[in-house]
């Protein structure tokens, strides 16, 4: 069985379904791109229920290792790094923050089984390390702004 995700365009599962479908024996996943849209991912209920079966395993034990002993939360500070290389842009309170806020997301993510909020977070951190990582940018979203420039015109009426 091969690891990697077979790729075909959304047409062929439309014209050739049985053949199409058949891919997946070969794939966990099959890849639909679309002209018109998103692409799709098609897979079955199994692997789509093992998969979460994995994502809710680590989640229980990242959580259990964050929160067993005050040491081994020094532990996720240490290993962050190597999963998310862009941390060492953040400041240490933020590093901080965000391993908290990743174990406790994951943890509400897995007891309703949608990993969106999880996804929405981590590139909500990738964008503020990416922010810390150019000084310009840095200095000129830091910068005290005095001005008020009023409130802002509702997005409707502007054409």
């Amino acid at each position: 069985m091969s690891t990697e995700n077979a790729a075909v365009n959304f047409s062929e599962l439309v014209n050739k379904n049985k053949q199409t479908l058949a891919r997946l024996k070969k794939s966990p996943r099959l890849l639909l791109h679309r002209r018109d849209g998103e692409d799709l991912v098609l897979t079955t209920a199994a692997r789509a229920e093992q998969d979460q079966t994995v994502v809710s395993a680590a989640t229980r034990m990242l959580t259990a290792l964050a929160q067993r002993e005050p040491g081994n939360m020094e532990l996720l500070l240490d290993i962050l790094p190597d999963a998310f290389p862009w941390v060492r842009f953040l400041p240490e309170p933020d590093v901080h923050a965000f391993a908290v806020e990743l174990v406790d997301t994951m943890r509400a993510a897995d007891s309703i089984a949608n990993t969106a909020s999880v996804a929405q977070m981590l590139v909500a951190w990738e964008h503020t390390a990416e922010v810390y990582s150019d000084p310009e940018l840095l200095a000129a979203l830091s910068r005290d702004h005095d001005a008020d420039y009023g409130p802002a015109p509702d997005p409707r009426g502007v054409a």
